[in-house]
Parts: C-alpha cells; structure tokens; sequence
C-alpha cells in the first residue's frame, strides 16, 4: 500500500512510502483491540474510592434504646449503616484496576487499530518537522494546512520533534506522541492519524516482532 508523502502545508511533495502489509493491511482482531483498550482505560484509573464502614466511624458505642417494648426495630449501635450517619454497608475500597496483557497480543490491538485507519483512508505521511521554539500558534497552522482543526488528530512524531510535542499540549483535540507511545485506543480515538515519515520504520519494526 502506497501513501503520498505531505509537507506540513498539506501540499503533495510528488514522493510515495510503501506502508507495510504487515502492520498496515492485516484483518483487524475485533476482540484484541477490545482487550487493549479496555486495559488502556482501566490504567488511566486511579482507584483511590473509599467510604467509611460501620468500624470506621466515629461515634458512640452506647445502644442508643432498650431492646425491646419501642414497637419499633431493635437497634444496637448509632454507626449502623440503617441510620443517617452511619457507615456504608460494603463501600467501595481503594484498588489497583489494572491487569496483564500478552505482548503478543498488545502488538495484534496496535497492527489491527493502524490497519482500519489505513483502510478508511485515516492516514496521513508527512515530511518531519519541528519548530524552533514551542509554540502552540505554529502548531495551529499545521493543523488547519492539514484541516485537522475541528478534528481529533494524532501525531507520531521523531525523537527529535519535542517542540511540536509542547507546542501541542493545550489542544484538546490533538495528541502528539513519539513512535513508542502509539497505542490502540489513541489510534482509534482520532479521526486522522498523521505520521512522520521517519517514524515508519520504527513502528514497522516494533510491531512486525
């Protein structure tokens, strides 16, 4: 699959990559990118809930009425969950939401998540770029040269780009990541996904393991 090379006025440099088959045209595995991206989301949590039990709250021990003739329910204790006040019956704990997922399979999420951008035509090659300072009005211009600026986009970019990086943190409706951090549910998030040509190869190689 071939794929016109842009600049980053969004005008055609006349030249062409070869995207691999591998990475690029496999069929998707619907259930590897669920797992991936549920992983993904379950990481982003950090699981610090927690409600006070009977045990845990202050309060006096005294059984607050006799126990019986009241006409009313027998009552031991003015921390019971029953009373306003009291503490939550079986309230949610701190906890560690995340789990294991094979490298094998992670790898299948990211070449299946690429795959269906390339076949919807979501993928953009572009010539690298970088700015000399970070500014977000200068990423602005790209986005609007590549009318991705009422998209969601993202960016994979080359080591060397940390500026376009910086330049994009307060744009809601972009990402920009380096060739490592591309990851299955950001690829399906964005409507375009726009890579930098240098940062093909990496990619090819890490996910053709």
């Amino acid at each position: 699959m071939k794929v016109a090379v842009l600049d980053i006025t969004g005008k055609d440099t006349g030249r062409k990559v070869e995207l691999s088959s591998e990475v690029f045209g496999i069929e998707p595995n619907d259930h590897a990118i669920y797992l991936d991206v549920k992983q993904y989301l379950a990481n982003q949590r950090q699981g610090t809930h927690k409600a006070k039990e009977r045990g845990e709250i202050t309060g006096s021990t005294r059984k607050i009425k006799k126990q019986k003739g009241t006409g009313t329910a027998r009552a031991g204790s003015i921390k019971s969950p029953v009373f306003r006040g009291g503490g939550r019956i079986f309230g949610p704990r701190p906890r560690n939401y995340s789990f294991k997922l094979n490298k094998n399979l992670k790898r299948l999420a990211r070449k299946s998540a690429l795959s269906i951008q390339a076949k919807d035509n979501n993928l953009v090659v572009i010539e690298d770029f970088n700015f000399e300072a970070p500014k977000t009005k200068e990423f602005v211009k790209v986005l609007k040269a590549l009318e991705l600026d009422t998209k969601k986009s993202l960016f994979v970019v080359g080591e060397e780009s940390q500026n376009v990086y910086l330049s994009s943190r307060n744009l809601e409706k972009s990402k920009v990541v380096k060739a490592t951090g591309v990851n299955t549910y950001s690829v399906l998030n964005a409507n375009k996904v726009v890579i930098a040509e240098s940062t093909l190869e990496g990619i090819e190689s890490n996910l053709s393991k």
